[in-house]
């Protein structure tokens, strides 16, 4: 028997704690039956999964030694994070290519062995897949460029 493992116990009461305030928030909807799922059945089916899961990871804690964690890679939290976020504020402002284009180069810096030269390689790639997967093929509404860059001509 090993000594407890502390990340694992934490995260499976994490997992513990979410899964029944969501499955308490969740008891005021109509629960229906399983063929006839009301608006309540779903979350209460991920919420008790979230549950076993997190207890599943809590019971298997105190069976596992203890592994050392290694620093918190901070940098890469930031920028992959902080990706979304950026995209999220600036795809009206800027338009969905210019956001997906930023976007992608902001990610890219989570990582130390890419090279400037293959973030921008990178993000033109992604850029052009994403403009033809979602405003060409599936032909989806929105502006390719937007009202800020109409003040510097583009």
């Amino acid at each position: 028997m090993g000594s407890i493992n502390r990340a694992d116990l934490a995260a499976g009461l994490v997992f513990v704690i979410i899964g029944a305030v969501f499955g308490l928030t969740s008891l005021g909807l109509d629960m229906g039956s399983t063929l006839r799922m009301g608006p309540g059945y779903f979350p209460m089916l991920l919420s008790v999964l979230l549950v076993l899961l997190g207890g599943a990871i809590c019971f298997n804690s105190f069976r596992q030694m203890h592994i050392a964690v290694e620093p918190y890679a901070w940098r890469g939290m930031v920028f992959i994070l902080g990706a979304p976020v950026f995209f999220g504020l600036t795809v009206r402002g800027l338009g969905f290519v210019p956001s997906i284009f930023l976007t992608t180069l902001l990610a890219a810096f989570a990582g130390l062995k890419l090279r400037p030269l293959q973030a921008v390689l990178l993000a033109v790639a992604v850029t052009l897949f994403c403009t033809l997967v979602f405003s060409v093929a599936l032909g989806l509404p929105f502006r390719r460029f937007g009202p800020w860059l109409s003040v510097v001509g583009v």
